[in-house]
């Protein structure tokens, strides 16, 4: 009687052992493809539009230029779900937002500068799945996209405003960047320097 019980005995083990086993492939194959129909989410990031050139002034207006700039922004991404729109302390960023803002009925969240660190942990937490508009400045929005991607970006010569950066951020693998130019085009590659330390 011992001997053909320890047979069914073990014969349960291994049952069970392998319904286990089929348990938890079947949760691990319903988690990796449901990944698939959660939302990415995508950040858009512009330095601010073209700004008054006032030495003795650290937070000067846009020029005329740059308010044209600031609407064609909003001819372009009014229509685009933006769910958020950050912009800095300085009246360049949120003069180069307000006309999306307005258009879409988003009111920006101002963060300092150097609050990069604060900036990326919110948009991988509270933004996931959404979009979101940046404006920052030719050495933080380089920062924000390397943060982002894990790509290397340099600072933004200071001659140019016409840049902006897509990312797209996926649930799992690497993100990608699209770098585009848009509105009237800037003189490129001139000028180096920058006003906003990052961090």
């Amino acid at each position: 009687m011992t001997e053909t019980a320890e047979p069914r005995t073990r014969l349960k083990t291994i049952v069970v052992f392998l319904m286990l086993v089929l348990v938890f492939g079947a949760v691990v194959v319903f988690g990796y493809f449901s990944t698939f129909n959660r939302p990415i989410s995508t950040i858009i990031l512009v330095r601010h539009a073209e700004k008054k050139i006032e030495p003795d002034n650290p937070d000067p207006d846009l020029t005329p230029e740059g308010g044209a700039r600031a609407q064609e922004i909003a001819r372009m991404f009014g229509e685009a779900g933006i769910n958020a729109i950050y912009a800095t302390q300085f009246k360049r960023t949120q003069q180069t937002v307000k006309p999306l803002a307005d258009r879409t009925g988003v009111a920006p969240t101002i963060l300092d500068a150097k609050q990069t660190d604060e900036l990326i942990n919110r948009l991988l937490t509270n933004h996931r799945g959404q979009t979101v508009f940046i404006a920052g400045h030719n050495n933080t929005v380089p920062a924000l996209v390397s943060a982002l991607s894990g790509e290397s970006y340099g600072v933004i010569p200071e001659s140019e405003y016409d840049n902006l950066f897509a990312v797209t951020i996926y649930r799992f693998g690497k993100a990608k960047v699209l770098k585009l130019k848009y509105g009237n085009s800037s003189t490129q590659g001139v000028g180096s320097g920058t006003m906003v330390p990052v961090r």
